[in-house]
């Protein structure tokens, strides 16, 4: 397992007046993102929100992680639902709130193995979260680190896995890997027509760049023929990150 220790001016801010809906540690994320063609995430950008492109290129990425000692509201466990795994394909937005550019997250499906945390997340926020049969495997030694997460559709299963060597480092100013790890808020469509945004707090992540990365199984089932067809080819970029402790906060309705 790795670790991360929180410098001073990286510590966890628990931003005044929010409240905590869920705290957890989000562990050995490995994010494989592909450039696509805007148009193919028209149809999933929330209502008050935009795309949101990294050097005029929109991504999507495919994050696989651990969800390890999460608690409800900060202080309640959930028995046999503390640690388990997550693989979620994602894309980026923001918003204009006053005089802030809030930089969010927008999740097209979401796997855990749990039914309960599924159907928890369906209920407070109208995320699109599934239920399969999942696993991972983490080996992290002095030369690197090697992760893969699986999940299971039907008698299939799909992989996402990635290697790296040497050690991790904090994200270059203006790179696209700290474009993809410093998005702040999450925001969902929901069935009405509006839209649910929640703040997500967690410091910076030390990462490796991945040597080996890559997708396998079939995709199609979960996010369609043209998502598909996109993870089937290897990843514009891909990393691994230590991960950190994570708030997430009670969202609100704006749109």
């Amino acid at each position: 397992m790795t670790t991360f220790a929180i410098e001073p001016r990286h510590r966890l801010e628990h931003p005044p007046g929010e409240r905590v809906f869920l705290s957890a540690e989000w562990r050995d994320l490995v994010m494989l993102n592909y450039e696509v063609d805007s148009e193919l995430l028209a149809q999933n950008v929330p209502r008050g929100t935009e795309l949101h492109a990294f050097e005029r290129r929109v991504y999507v990425s495919l994050v696989g992680f651990r969800f390890m000692r999460t608690k409800l509201f900060g202080c309640v466990p959930l028995p046999l639902h503390t640690n388990f795994e997550e693989v979620n394909l994602r894309f980026y937005v923001k918003r204009r709130e006053g005089n802030e550019e809030r930089r969010g997250v927008v999740f097209i499906r979401e796997i855990v193995p749990r039914f309960a945390v599924a159907h928890l997340a369906r209920v407070a926020y109208g995320e699109n979260y599934v239920c399969h049969p999942m696993r991972h495997r983490v080996q992290a030694n002095g030369e690197g680190i090697a992760a893969e997460y699986q999940w299971q559709v039907g008698d299939a299963w799909c992989r996402l896995r990635a290697e790296a060597s040497g050690t991790p480092d904090y994200a270059a100013e203006g790179s696209l890997d700290q474009f993809i790890t410093e998005h702040y808020w999450g925001y969902s469509a929901q069935r009405n027509g509006g839209c649910v945004e929640y703040q997500v707090a967690h410091p910076p992540w030390r990462a490796w760049k991945a040597t080996v990365a890559a997708f396998e199984g079939d995709a199609e089932p979960l996010y369609g023929r043209e998502l598909a067809r996109v993870l089937r080819r290897p990843p514009d970029s891909a990393f691994i990150a230590e991960g950190s402790p994570v708030l997430v906060f009670a969202g609100r309705s704006i749109a």
